[in-house]
């Protein structure tokens, strides 16, 4: 049986990066984008170039970053979306345009209040366009999923002959159910007569909780890219899940007729970098990567396992990246280890000054606890680069009192635009009352959504790390701190979404078009 390849198309950067909270800078951008490269991700779309200053930049710093993975940009159907993604990827090694206009009966008539003639036109002006930046041209019709199949096979035609490479089938809204996602693609590949001259791919949103199961479905039936993130990060309930479809061919090559070219030990190491760089932890029953997805707690399984692995254990842990050999580092650790580890990691220093600073934080940390884990250093990396981005409020020192019978309360010293400024602040317990008094300091009116804690690594000497999502008219950001105070962590935390809702700048949305 001839084995076809299997594109992965990464939109973590893109696509991820749309859920509510989930903004990443551009040096932790180009740190997750190296990584994915590391693990031979075939196409990794690095963000809307048109959205913002900061998402062109972001593009263009993945451009220049990636050599051996291509490097694409989104763009609507329209004239500066396209020349702005052209001007992104310049350098890239090897650089495409993704560009994209609504297919379906709603989004046309309510949303781009085009005819299907006009779309038909744009949708080949565009591809065109696209054209004269870079021969790599993609092409996806906005809720294919719910698109009339006699007009999506005559958009593809058109758009295929006005020379797009690769033709993306998208279940925008995560409606579609397997069989019928699946039917489609066999379909669409049936009827267009050109559908030899490109790639057909897709890309499922989560709604339905159906999003691989739609993707497998449709590689089954031809599709030869699938469009997916690390952890299925996304935009309201997510995307498919790079691990899970990845792991789900490679497991079942008895049914798929293709395969990718991932190393798929690196699977690990790149949920945890996006985990820790966005403050979305990995719920422990999460396949591939959750932290239970290869324990064992029946006295049954584990007997079989014990006997022999595949009696309970369809893949091997090591396969994707859980027991690989790492470093473990401690205050007796050089500089020399200490940098190499980061290496390894995706974390490289620009210069000497930047490399003694976070090893003097890494000394810090390492005082605190015996070990320090890889997970450890990716947090001490992260949340440097927060402090660095947001630099007009950190905080100074924290003080709580929380005893039994007694009101806690904390007090807070902030340091704002370079002037320190103290607050103390009675609270329901001592995390209440820090950020009481934050709250005092900043005068911001933001309201707390969320407030989740997560062991960065095991043993009551670990880093706790805390992700917070504020809310202020209507903008959505997430903070993220880390400390082995778990206090400390949560004010760090709070601070850094402060940080953000000052911000000036917002990233406006790809999907919201104005042709």
């Amino acid at each position: 049986m001839s084995q076809d390849r299997l594109i992965i198309f990464d939109t973590t950067l893109r696509d991820g990066e749309q859920s509510p909270g989930a903004s990443m800078t551009k040096d932790e951008k180009v740190r997750i984008a190296k990584t994915l490269e590391k693990m031979r991700v075939d196409v990794i779309e690095a963000g809307f170039p048109i959205a913002s200053s900061g998402d062109f930049e972001s593009v263009q710093a993945v451009a220049n970053a990636v050599r051996e993975s291509r490097v694409c940009g989104l763009a609507r159907a329209l004239e500066a979306d396209i020349a702005r993604a052209g001007e992104a990827l310049k350098g890239a090694n090897a650089g495409r345009i993704h560009t994209f206009i609504a297919t379906s009966p709603v989004h046309m008539e309510r949303k781009l209040r085009m005819t299907p003639d006009q779309v038909v036109e744009q949708a080949v002006w565009a591809v065109k366009r696209a054209r004269d930046f870079t021969d790599d041209v993609e092409f996806s019709a906005e809720d294919a999923g719910r698109s009339d199949l006699d007009f999506l096979c005559r958009v593809f035609e058109a758009v295929i002959e006005a020379g797009a490479r690769t033709i993306n089938v998208p279940d925008t809204v995560g409606y579609n159910l397997p069989t019928q996602f699946g039917e489609t693609l066999h379909r669409v590949l049936e009827r267009v007569p050109n559908a030899d001259r490109a790639v057909f791919s897709v890309h499922c949103h989560n709604d339905l909780g159906l999003a691989v199961a739609n993707s497998l479905a449709a590689v089954m039936n031809g599709a030869r890219q699938v469009e997916c993130t690390i952890n299925g990060l996304g935009e309201r309930a997510g995307n498919a899940s790079l691990e899970e479809i990845v792991m789900a061919v490679r497991t079942r090559q008895d049914i798929f007729s293709c395969d990718t070219g991932l190393d798929t030990t690196q699977i690990v190491l790149c949920s945890k970098l996006v985990s820790n760089i966005t403050g979305f932890p990995v719920q422990p029953n999460k396949a591939i990567v959750g932290a239970n997805a290869f324990a064992h707690e029946s006295g049954i399984h584990q007997d079989g396992v014990l006997k022999h692995r595949e009696t309970y254990e369809i893949m091997r842990a090591q396969d994707v990246g859980w027991t690989q050999n790492r470093m473990v580092l401690g205050k007796h650790s050089g500089r020399n280890a200490f940098r190499s580890r980061l290496v390894e990691l995706g974390i490289e220093f620009e210069s000497e000054a930047e490399l003694n600073a976070a090893f003097a934080r890494f000394k810090d940390l390492a005082d605190k606890k015996h070990e320090v884990f890889d997970e450890d250093l990716q947090a001490l990396v992260t949340e440097k680069g927060i402090e660095a981005e947001n630099e007009r409020v950190s905080l100074v020192s924290l003080r709580v009192v929380s005893e039994t019978g007694e009101t806690p309360y904390a007090d807070v010293t902030l340091s704002i635009d370079g002037e320190e400024c103290s607050m103390s602040a009675a609270g329901g317990g001592p995390v209440d009352a820090a950020y009481k008094a934050i709250e005092s300091l900043l005068d911001i009116g933001a309201d707390l959504k969320l407030y989740s804690v997560n062991s960065i690594t095991s043993g009551t000497d670990s880093q706790g790390e805390v992700t917070v999502r504020l809310e202020r008219g209507g903008r959505l950001v997430n903070g993220q701190g880390a400390d082995t105070d778990i206090v400390i962590a949560s004010a760090k935390a709070y601070i850094n979404g402060c940080n953000k809702l000052m911000e000036t700048a917002q990233r406006a949305h790809p999907q919201v078009a104005d042709v």
